[in-house]
C-alpha cells in the first residue's frame, strides 16, 4: 500500500507536462473562438480569385479581433496552473480578456493601421515614383514594428499601464533587451514561412504555442518591467 501523500498527484512530471497540454489547447481554442469573426473575414477576403491590396483596409479590420485574442492568451499562459489536479485555463483566458482587451486594442489598432499603410505603398511602390531604397527603408520600419508588437503585447497583457507608457517601455525594450527582440524575430520569421510555404491558416492553429514561446524568450522583458516599472 503506498504511504505517498495524496498531495503529491498531479504535481510529477508527467502531470505537469498533461496540465501543459491541456492548457495550451484550452488557450488555442479560446484565441480561435474569439478570433472567429476576423478569421472568418479573412477567409471570405481570401476566396477571390487572387490576392488584391485593395483588400489590405478589410484584411486589417478583420484582424482587430486578434489583438484582443493574443492578449488574452499570453495571460493565460502566463498564469497557468501547474498542478493536473487545479487547472482553470478557460476562467483565466476569460478573465484576461475582460482585463486587457480594451488596452490591447488601443495598441493593436494602430499598428495595424499603420502596417496596413506600408504594405499598401509596398503593393503600389512603382506608382509612386520613390526611389528603390525607400522600398528597404518602408520593409525595415514595418519589420520593427512587429518586433515592437511583440514587446508590447506581453507587456500590456501582463501590465497595467497607459497605452502610451507601454509604447515608450515596448520601444526601450526593442534594444535594451536584444535577445529577447532576436526571439521575437525568429518566430516572426517562423510564422511567416509557414504562411508562406504551407498555408495561412497555419500560425492561428499552433497560436498558443508561438505566445508560450514569446513570453518565454520575454523572461527578462517580464522580470525587469517588474522590478524596475511596477510599485
Amino acid at each position: 500500500m503506498s504511504t505517498a501523500p495524496a498531495a503529491d498527484f498531479g504535481t510529477g512530471v508527467l502531470s505537469r507536462a498533461a496540465a501543459l497540454v491541456h492548457t495550451l489547447l484550452t488557450v488555442e481554442a479560446l484565441f480561435l473562438a474569439a478570433s472567429a469573426p476576423g478569421l472568418a473575414g479573412l477567409l471570405l477576403l481570401g476566396l477571390g480569385p487572387g490576392p488584391d491590396a485593395a483588400n489590405l483596409p478589410l484584411a486589417a479590420l478583420c484582424l482587430l479581433p486578434v489583438g484582443p485574442a493574443a492578449s488574452a492568451a499570453v495571460y493565460a499562459l502566463h498564469h497557468r496552473g501547474r498542478d493536473l489536479t487545479d487547472l482553470h485555463p478557460a476562467r483565466v483566458y476569460l478573465r484576461g480578456w475582460r482585463l486587457n482587451a480594451h488596452s490591447a486594442l488601443k495598441l493593436w489598432a494602430p499598428l495595424l493601421a499603420w502596417l496596413t499603410v506600408i504594405a499598401f505603398t509596398l503593393t503600389h511602390f512603382a506608382a509612386t515614383g520613390l526611389p528603390g531604397w525607400w522600398a528597404v527603408l518602408l520593409g525595415a520600419i514595418g519589420v520593427v514594428l512587429l518586433l515592437w508588437g511583440a514587446h508590447a503585447l506581453v507587456l500590456t497583457s501582463l501590465f497595467t499601464f497607459r497605452a502610451r507608457d507601454t509604447a515608450r517601455l515596448a520601444a526601450y525594450f526593442l534594444l535594451r533587451h536584444g535577445r529577447a527582440t532576436l526571439a521575437a524575430a525568429s518566430l516572426l520569421v517562423l510564422a511567416g514561412a509557414s504562411t508562406a510555404l504551407l498555408t495561412e491558416a497555419l500560425p492561428a492553429l499552433f497560436a498558443a504555442p508561438l505566445l508560450l514561446s514569446l513570453l518565454h524568450s520575454g523572461r527578462t522583458v517580464i522580470a525587469e518591467t517588474q522590478e524596475d516599472f511596477t510599485a
